[in-house]
């Protein structure tokens, strides 16, 4: 339910409302945009009669959401959302692009890639110290130790991190990690959602799962708001089809059905999207025309003999080029915006 206040309301009575909403155990949310404040609640708002709701002097008109969805419902939340992630801002005309190895296999190549792609511009550096493998004999990341080495990375080139986090009991592992990545295998593990959501209020990049619905996404994102972390962005990776020349389907329509959707950031990631390194930079440079609020991009120092995903894995040299592209383009969409 959402609940449009009317101009220069009286801040006593909105603090009234809001303790009414409480008391009935409904969460208040309270969204000032240019144009209108309204309150947005979360909850199960079904015993709540609107008509007693909109009686209230301050109260200009009531919506039922009819979407499952509502934190993260566009209609509760008008203005585009910009998530601060250790001082780099993602969405609402903020653009970033995360880059770094699928995963961390030493201290020498996770600082020497860190500092090649901050020099191409990047703005956080991904990296992979536990990793979800298909097969259990596949290298499954150096865990804690790879924490530590990116951590090192951190200091070194003051690019915040960005790496996955799988199993609850790690989490007090990530302290020095600014944002928490949710794969896609795990975009439907609801108790690991609910337990990151109240645990902390870093931003979660959540990965979309291999054969899930938008819905299905914006859902797993409300877990995590439900929960108490508004801060979430959206990580579209394609998904499986019937296609095998590609690695997964991507469909770029994702970036305004969302836009229309949900008031949350979308980040593309052509590297997993694609599967091959020749098509990383294409994809990356339509993504960024069409509108998409950042990248995630795997960069490898040395492709061939990466542990893990190394033929869709950029070279620095690769990824750089791709930059120049990617900003061109970013500067091309942002005079268009304007």
């Amino acid at each position: 339910m959402i609940i449009l206040l009317k101009k220069n309301a009286d801040e006593t009575q909105v603090e009234n409302l809001k303790s009414l909403l409480k008391s009935k155990n409904i969460e208040p949310h309270v969204s000032k945009g240019s144009m209108q404040t309204l309150i947005g609640c979360v909850g199960d708002v079904a015993h709540i009669d609107p008509s007693l709701i909109e009686a209230l002097d301050v109260v200009e008109s009531v919506q039922r959401i009819q979407e499952p969805y509502k934190a993260a419902n566009r209609k509760f939340h008008p203005e585009d959302s910009a998530i601060d992630c250790s001082g780099v801002k993602v969405g609402a005309g903020s653009f970033a692009v995360i880059a770094g190895p699928c995963s961390v296999e030493s201290e020498e190549q996770i600082v020497g890639i860190a500092r090649s792609v901050k020099a191409a511009g990047a703005n956080l550096l991904r990296g992979g110290a536990f990793k979800p493998r298909t097969s259990p004999y596949s290298f499954q990341g150096l865990g804690a130790d790879g924490l530590k080495m990116l951590s090192t990375a951190k200091r070194e080139t003051g690019l915040g991190i960005v790496t996955e986090l799988m199993d609850f009991r790690d989490i007090e592992l990530f302290n020095d990690v600014d944002v928490i990545q949710i794969g896609a295998r795990n975009m439907q593990n609801f108790n690991l959602l609910k337990e990151v959501g109240s645990y902390t209020k870093k931003p979660i990049l959540l990965k979309r799962g291999m054969s899930a619905t938008l819905q299905e996404l914006l859902m797993s994102a409300e877990y995590i708001m439900a929960s108490g972390n508004p801060n979430v962005i959206l990580c579209e990776r394609g998904i499986r089809t019937f296609e095998t020349t590609l690695r997964n389907t991507l469909d770029l329509g994702v970036v305004p059905a969302l836009r229309r959707l949900t008031h949350l950031p979308v980040v593309i990631d052509p590297s997993h999207a694609t599967g091959y390194a020749y098509m990383v930079g294409p994809v990356a440079v339509a993504a960024t025309a069409i509108g998409a609020d950042g990248l995630i991009v795997e960069v490898h120092n040395d492709p061939p003999h990466a542990k893990c995903d190394g033929i869709q894995s950029q070279t620095p040299a690769a990824f750089a080029a791709t930059m120049e592209k990617v900003l061109a383009t970013r500067a091309l969409v942002s005079s268009w915006e304007a």
